[in-house]
């Protein structure tokens, strides 16, 4: 396929990624997290949606979204909560922890990761120690955050809890050197080595999903599924390569070889959306994406979104995200500062 739609989403979704803990968990021992929407303000201020992940660097433990079965970890296994579930670590499965959110407000390090030792429920901060011989389970921590309004195709493709066992892809020689890296950052904490880590965690979500989506389970048709499929994932390319055309449900019909019907279908069945739909959604996240980075006046975005005037867009743009433009563009502008 000649235009890469994931990439697009994830582009326009602002993905981030963060490095924060390093966690070694010693005898019986369990970590509880709480909900990522109680410490999002606290851990990546400004952005909307936050999702834990950990990657095992040295022995085995356990894990699950609470009320869900455990899933247990070995070393090089990465695991990742898309929508932000309320989850535990533990040494062994069905232990249950209470949340300590201590360590969220504690003051940044003058260079992350954290240290944090955990010992049963009870957990210590400290600077790790090269030379100490551990014997428990050792993991990296941190979260991924992205924007979820005005429109996320993605996230409710991906499931609660999604493990990427270890040794399965071509793509573990770069996880094992993320591995290699953020243990290596714990200790010797060099220049840069933060902003490295943060962009080697964005790469990892990417290529966690790809994983995801080259070995789709069986089940619900999604749009990650639609991705693979012969004809909606021709029309999902279109639609985001070229949304200010004006798209009907005959040309874009035309285009991908399928009947109206059919295509009206079939897209709904993966997407959820029936097409002209999708696109108006879609335009609305383009859209988004220019008032927050770009100066250009409301009149100009509507163009480039594909709409013939600013009063139609302005109509579109607040029944999808509930403010007009300029509204929105002063409420993210001002949310920013305050951020940074």
């Amino acid at each position: 396929m000649s235009q890469d739609t994931l990439s697009q989403v994830l582009r326009s979704i602002r993905l981030r990624g963060a490095v924060f803990y390093h966690v070694e968990g010693n005898d019986r021992w369990v970590s509880e997290s709480p909900p990522a929407r109680a410490i999002a303000a606290l851990i990546m201020p400004g952005i909307e949606h936050v999702m834990a992940y950990h990657v095992l660097t040295q022995g085995s433990c356990w894990t699950m979204v609470v009320g869900q079965a455990p899933v247990q970890l070995q070393a090089g296994d990465v695991v990742m909560f898309p929508h932000g579930d309320r989850h535990v670590i533990a040494s062994e499965p069905g232990l249950r922890g209470e949340v300590d959110m201590r360590p969220y407000g504690l003051p940044r390090p003058e260079q992350l990761p954290f240290f944090a030792s955990q010992r049963g429920a009870a957990l210590s901060m400290s600077r790790l120690d090269p030379a100490s011989d551990r014997h428990g389970a050792t993991l990296v921590c941190g979260f991924f955050g992205c924007d979820a309004h005005p429109f996320n195709p993605l996230l409710a493709s991906l499931p609660q809890l999604l493990h990427v066992p270890a040794g399965q892809a071509d793509d573990d020689d770069w996880i094992a050197h993320f591995i290699r890296f953020a243990l290596s950052e714990s200790t010797l904490k060099r220049p840069g080595g933060e902003a490295l880590l943060e962009r080697l965690s964005e790469t990892m979500f990417v290529a966690l999903v790809r994983r995801y989506l080259d070995d789709l389970p069986e089940g619900p048709p999604t749009w990650l599924a639609g991705l693979n499929d012969r004809y909606v994932g021709r029309a999902l390319a279109l639609l985001h390569a070229r949304p200010a055309e004006a798209w009907t449900i005959d040309r874009l019909a035309d285009h991908v070889g399928l009947s109206r019907s059919s295509l009206h279908e079939r897209f709904a069945r993966f997407t959820g959306h029936a097409p002209m739909h999708y696109l108006a959604k879609w335009r609305m996240q383009v859209a988004a994406g220019l008032l927050r980075h770009s100066s250009a006046p409301v009149a100009s975005i509507a163009l480039e979104v594909g709409y013939e005037s600013e009063s139609a867009f302005s109509r579109a743009f607040r029944r999808e995200v509930g403010q007009p433009p300029a509204a929105w563009r002063r409420q993210r502008a001002r949310l920013g500062a305050g951020a940074a």
